[in-house]
């Protein structure tokens, strides 16, 4: 009886092993593609004829991804007071910076950019100021005299975070032609002016610099997925911070590069089932070698 039960239970954990499996493998096969010109993680090509239907200025620009280049971290900037700063001040403190370029008087794009990157904040547990800094660069060189917008943006981005005391892990830069220049290349970040709308045109996204100011993830688009955003952050900080679920976690997870997302690491995913397989067949093991010895102690006595 005792030995039926053991071999159910042990059938049982290997149907669940391979429904794990299973699953891993069919969410694996999902893939996601980028159709949008303002969210591409490619470079658009020039030589693109206007008969694709897009505007010239959306043939020139994008963001082209420079992992692992490093920012230009004497440029100076003014942040939201009007105080001079160079871009190292962010970079001095050991944690990673998430960065975003946008202009604080976008009608529309920049909003979602930084919408989506607040929203996508408030989704995991880590803060701003603590395990990670947010600095958000200007690319319009006019408003480097009108200090006065990114004060306004912070304070605006700062109620819809919602998380008292984080203040200081927040920043809202504009800077002249050099600095946006030598900061935007460095990033791979392309803008250009139009001027039938009278806007800049430029792609929607967001990256991730490690402590030294070397670029290390971008995530594209206006919605960031929070474990995207978590993952990055641990990661780009030489898993210095998270909790060891989330090390855990992020072993099963893969960054790809072409679309800037986290996926399911497969080889990762069935090394653990394996491992989880065998820790629960050595445990059941235990129990029943428990309780036979158990057994065998009782006869033992009743016969004595």
């Amino acid at each position: 009886m005792r030995q039926g039960s053991a071999k159910l239970a042990l059938l049982k954990l290997k149907l669940l092993a391979f429904i794990l499996v299973s699953l891993v493998s069919i969410s694996a096969q999902k893939t996601e593609h980028y159709n949008s010109p303002l969210y591409s993680p490619k470079k658009y090509d020039p030589t693109q004829t206007s008969s694709s239907g897009l505007p010239d200025a959306l043939k020139t620009i994008g963001i082209e991804q420079k992992l692992g280049a490093a920012l230009p971290l004497e440029a100076e900037f003014k942040d939201e007071n009007g105080k001079g700063v160079r871009l190292s001040e962010y970079f001095n403190k050991g944690r990673p910076v998430i960065l975003a370029f946008v202009y604080y008087e976008c009608p529309m794009l920049c909003n979602e950019v930084l919408n989506g990157l607040t929203g996508s904040l408030k989704g995991i547990s880590m803060n701003a100021g603590k395990e990670f800094d947010v600095v958000a660069i200007s690319f319009d060189v006019r408003e480097n005299e009108k200090p006065g917008l990114a004060a306004n943006k912070k304070a605006s981005y700062m109620e819809r975070y919602g998380r008292p005391g984080t203040e200081k892990g927040w920043h809202f830069l504009t800077g002249s032609q050099a600095s946006i220049e030598a900061a935007t290349k460095a990033a791979g970040f392309g803008f250009e002016w139009e001027e039938k709308s009278n806007q800049f045109a430029h792609a929607g996204g967001i990256m991730i610099a490690t402590p030294e100011g070397k670029l290390s993830r971008y995530l594209y688009g206006i919605d960031y997925s929070p474990k995207d955003i978590k993952f990055g952050v641990i990661e780009s900080a030489e898993n210095k911070v998270g909790s060891a679920a989330d090390q855990l976690l992020l072993y099963c997870y893969h960054y790809d590069p072409a679309t800037g997302k986290y996926g399911l690491a497969i080889l990762s995913v069935v090394r653990l089932a394996a491992i989880a397989t065998l820790l629960g067949m050595g445990a059941m093991g235990f129990v029943f070698w428990r309780r036979n010895k158990k057994v065998s102690s009782s006869e033992f006595r009743v016969s004595s």
